[in-house]
């Protein structure tokens, strides 16, 4: 299969990856407050502001849903240095929004269950408040509809904002020959991630976050290189099994899939439908970037057969040297620096 206009998309892609953005902790300069939210018993909560320059909640209504009361802290034997202690009745559950009246430009926030899971997520200010979403936070509080999709919705945009993996399926596209050998290696790839996926989650295998996501990095240099060789008509398994390789590194980066999906959150009696649906979302992302190149290189197909034999090598390299970054960026990770 000829095709073109993944340089454009290439170029974009590379672009955004190289954007630096430095984490800063002070809200005066990041404008962004960081909480815990703490489940300290069955109906109870803490909320503990990281963040002491942030102005203090002095009045919780319209703050806390409307079943929620103000917790004396020292009653409960919660010690709060920042922040408020909290009761629900029946607990937080999955539409509730616990309003921040504050006119910042985000808040983290890291909540940490009673089971032993925890989950984080970044929150968008409007300038007069901020809302924490609970359904951002944990998945399994609502119903069995709502936990499907939104799971869905995570693994969608997992692999769609997830620009490795996504470069990775670029370059196996960028060597595959027909539309056959194509859906071969898309599948390949789909039924080698679900396996890892399926088999961390479930505990089978252990996950470390920090090797997986080196490795992934390093895979997208060998595809890179491939492209450069086969370009010099050096032909070697990759171009000719390409659906092999797909397979054999689809298996890694299902373990980087079940370390993100890992960070949601998940409770254990969650662990089935989640893991579905989170498959099943980022099955729906790939299949639409994928949907996305082959239209253009449609679209593009005489401009394909005379711009890309020079330009191949070079999204080659680009790809490589990105690649390369990532790995080095990466990798002090992995000894723990």
């Amino acid at each position: 299969m000829k095709r073109l206009l993944l340089l454009g998309l290439v170029a974009m892609s590379l672009s955004s990856a190289t954007a630096v953005v430095a984490a800063a902790h002070d809200v005066d300069v990041t404008s962004v407050a960081r909480l815990f939210l703490d489940q300290v018993g069955e109906r109870r909560y803490l909320l503990s502001v990281v963040d002491t320059r942030v102005p203090p909640i002095m009045d919780v209504r319209g703050v806390l849903p409307q079943r929620c009361a103000l917790l004396p802290a020292e009653a409960a034997g919660i010690r709060v240095v920042a922040g408020f202690a909290f009761d629900c009745e029946e607990g937080l559950n999955f539409d509730d929004v616990i309003t921040l009246p504050w006119g910042l430009a985000g808040v983290v926030v890291v909540a940490r269950w009673s089971d032993g899971t925890d989950a984080s997520a970044y929150f968008r200010g409007d300038g007069r408040a901020v809302p924490i979403r609970l359904a951002d936070l944990r998945a399994g509080a609502g119903s069995t509809g709502r936990l499907a999709s939104r799971y869905f919705a995570l693994g969608g945009e997992h692999i769609l904002f997830g620009i490795d993996h996504l470069l990775f399926v670029l370059g196996l596209l960028l060597l595959v020959r027909g539309l056959w050998p194509l859906v071969k290696t898309v599948t390949a790839f789909t039924v080698a991630h679900s396996i890892t996926l399926g088999a961390a989650v479930l505990g089978y295998v252990p996950v470390q976050r920090a090797p997986v996501e080196a490795a992934i990095a390093l895979s997208i240099v060998l595809l890179a290189r491939e492209i450069v060789v086969g370009h010099r008509g050096r032909v070697h398994l990759v171009h000719r099994q390409p659906w092999l390789v797909a397979f054999i590194f689809g298996l890694l980066h299902g373990l980087g899939f079940a370390g993100a999906l890992g960070e949601i959150g998940l409770r254990s009696s969650d662990i089935p439908l989640a893991l579905l649906f989170f498959n099943l979302g980022v099955e729906a992302g790939q299949l639409a970037f994928v949907t996305v190149l082959v239209v253009l290189n449609h679209v593009m197909r005489r401009a394909a057969r005379t711009l890309l034999p020079r330009l191949e090598p070079v999204v080659g390299y680009a790809l490589g040297t990105l690649a390369t970054l990532w790995f080095l960026d990466r990798l002090p990770a992995v000894w723990g620096v």
